[in-house]
């Protein structure tokens, strides 16, 4: 294999030191942080989309929230091969490994430019009868059919900022993260009120208007990722698709891959089931995930942020720390679910009032499911701190084991139930929401007790010898 020059930056050494021997706190705050206004953001985003959705009309609301999930379901390969791939980056980054980073980063934008380009090119021409085979209602297709074609072309360029970004997260530079998404954010939210509000356009401008955000993203991951000799820059000359390289990324990706397919399969499932009530109910839940995203995604960008970090410091075998860094985001993503639920739930009415379209009925319909989602916060919470814990570790079979049991062990089968025995009614969307969160915070916290005790005995009790930190860069 020919040699590959990697070097690393004074500001990734820093980082890798402080990593692998500073205070935890700080190191999860300082990568987190951003990474939860990141997520933050990122659900603004969604919930702004709803909210100029709703001055259409509420059948766009429903529109945009049941294709939302099927352009999330296609986003799955993508996504997931990020998300793994990201994990063997940072152990090699964490075992010193700069050049095997270089051909990792390199060969994953090949892989992830070539799977969203097949993915459109097998969906693009058979968009009306893909939107029947995911039993998408019929006055919802005609209203979001262009939408939903145009999101085809923005997953494209979604599949590769998701490497970009899991770059940048493994070594540690949230803040640039956060303040490229503040860029996107502003260009994405001015189009759009200018298409929905000044030229009163439909449902294709907010698309539009999302294609033209990324693309600008996607600039700034390029200008980025060009740029010398970095470890974490592409080189053409890096590309390979020899097994050491790519087979632990694809290996580790797959679960994930499933995982966030299968979850994403589950809730356009459960939409479909939600008809029966009507189709507003579909954005009832669609506005109530939207809710409880402002809670789960900040809790989320921690996850993400704790998972590098733990798989820095179990490459570089310091295994009390990836425990340290577990109980740090345990914490940090309780307290956020416990927070930030509650000030949702005390100003339910005044938020709902920005999704209803001026329907008292389709008011009733929010508020009465997220009563019930905000309530499973807190554990999911402890849901997001384990799979932090899994990913770093690279269980992916077991996230793939918690995200399919949440959904089709958790939610559909009880979904079904409460539909079928009981007279809750359209009560039931939110309470299935709330039992479904519940069963998989305790399922989460059984599979944590279980895995750390056995690590504990593997790598910890084992060790013997304390492992002498890295000099200061």
């Amino acid at each position: 294999m020919a040699e590959i020059k990697a070097t690393l930056t004074k500001r990734d050494e820093r980082f890798l030191w402080q990593s692998l021997n500073g205070s935890m706190w700080k190191v999860i705050l300082y990568v987190g942080a951003p990474l939860a206004l990141y997520q933050g953001i990122n659900q603004l985003f969604t919930i702004l989309d709803t909210m100029m959705a709703s001055h259409i009309s509420k059948e766009s609301v429903s529109a945009v929230a049941y294709l939302s999930q099927l352009n999330t379901l296609l986003s799955a390969v993508g996504g997931g091969l990020a998300v793994g791939a990201g994990i063997q980056i940072s152990r090699a980054y964490g075992e010193g490994n700069f050049a095997l980073v270089r051909r990792r980063v390199s060969s994953l934008y090949v892989i992830c430019l070539s799977a969203g380009l097949m993915m459109l090119l097998a969906i693009l021409p058979f968009t009306d009868s893909f939107l029947r085979i995911a039993g998408t209602p019929e006055e919802l297709i005609d209203v979001g059919r262009r939408y939903f074609m145009v999101q085809l072309f923005v997953m494209v360029v979604v599949c590769l900022n998701n490497v970009y970004i899991a770059v940048e997260r493994a070594r540690g530079n949230s803040r640039r993260i956060m303040y490229l998404n503040f860029l996107v954010t502003a260009v994405k939210l001015s189009l759009t009120a200018f298409f929905v509000y000044v030229l009163q356009g439909d449902l294709v401008m907010i698309a539009v208007g999302s294609l033209v955000s990324q693309l600008i993203l996607l600039v700034c991951a390029v200008k980025n990722s060009l740029s010398g000799d970095g470890a974490f820059c592409f080189s053409k000359d890096a590309v390979t698709m020899d097994s050491v390289t790519t087979k632990p990324m694809v290996t580790q990706s797959i679960p994930i891959v499933a995982e966030k397919a299968l979850f994403s399969f589950g809730k356009t499932v459960v939409n479909s089931m939600s008809t029966v009530y009507g189709a507003t109910m579909v954005g009832a839940l669609g506005v109530s995930n939207n809710l409880g995203g402002i809670t789960t995604n900040p809790q989320n960008g921690f996850q993400e942020g704790a998972a590098a970090v733990i798989s820095q410091n179990f490459g570089a075998k310091r295994y009390e720390r990836v425990l340290k860094a577990f109980y740090v985001v345990l914490v940090v993503n309780v307290v956020l679910g416990a927070l930030i639920s509650g000030l949702e739930l005390w100003q339910l009415d005044f938020l709902a009032r920005f999704f209803d379209s001026g329907s008292a009925d389709f008011h009733r319909e929010i508020v009465q499911v997220y009563r019930y989602e905000a309530l499973g916060a807190v554990l999911l919470g402890v849901n997001a701190a384990v799979l932090a814990l899994l990913y770093g570790l690279g269980k992916t079979k077991l996230t793939l084991l918690l995200n399919f049991a949440r959904v089709f062990i958790f939610r559909i089968p009880v979904f079904w139930y409460l539909q079928n025995y009981t007279n809750l009614g359209p009560a039931s969307t939110g309470a299935v929401m709330l039992i479904s969160n519940l069963l998989s915070g305790i399922a989460a916290g059984i599979i944590c007790i279980i895995v750390i005790g056995r690590f504990r005995k593997e790598f910890i009790a084992g060790q013997g010898a304390f492992v002498v930190p890295l000099s200061a860069p």
